[in-house]
């Protein structure tokens, strides 16, 4: 596990390094590389037997927005690949994950917390070029805030994955409380 894991970790940051000039350029634009399509140049597109290449306007999102699966599947044995773009004002609420799971905030603030109780203003920010790894079994939630607007994050994982949501006893009570097995 712990071999594939770091498989996982050097294949996102290689993916990440590829073009960091690039990504500097447009970190707090979600929308640009979301939409982006391919570079004018005299150079043609390598071969696509070679080197397939999906670019931002063509990745497809789950529901127009929120998830695009890139390679893998998360219920499935192996490593898979998860692009997740948080709408400003829209959050997770309080949740484990089965496995761990590396990030990079590609664009945007991320918003995090590790709090059973879902207090918006206790999240914590963590800026474009962050890396961050999400522990297996631990309890998180996460979003983009209004005030810092959309974020993009690229997300590995090795699967299968199962996440499971705390349960909120009391509707007006910010407090979660781990499901009973």
């Amino acid at each position: 596990m712990k071999i594939l894991s770091r498989a996982g970790v050097v294949a996102l940051i290689g993916f990440l390094l590829v073009r960091p000039g690039l990504a500097a350029v447009i970190a707090n634009d979600t929308d640009a590389l979301t939409h982006s399509g391919p570079v004018t140049t005299s150079i043609p597109l390598p071969d696509p037997t070679h080197i397939p290449i999906v670019f931002g306007k063509d990745i497809k999102w789950r529901n127009g927005e929120g998830e695009s699966l890139l390679f893998g599947d998360p219920s499935k044995p192996g490593i898979y690949g998860v692009l997740i773009k948080w709408l400003p004002g829209h959050n997770s609420k309080p949740h484990f994950h089965s496995t761990d799971r590396y990030i990079y905030v590609v664009s945007g603030t991320w918003w995090v917390s590790a709090s059973t109780t879902y207090d918006k203003s206790k999240m914590y920010p963590v800026p474009a070029g962050s890396f961050v790894t999400d522990i297996a079994n631990t309890v998180h939630w996460d979003g983009a805030k209004e005030s810092t607007g959309p974020c993009l994050l690229m997300l590995v994982g090795e699967g299968p994955m199962h996440t499971t949501p705390l349960v909120q006893a009391d509707p007006k009570s910010p407090v979660f409380t781990m499901p009973k097995k």
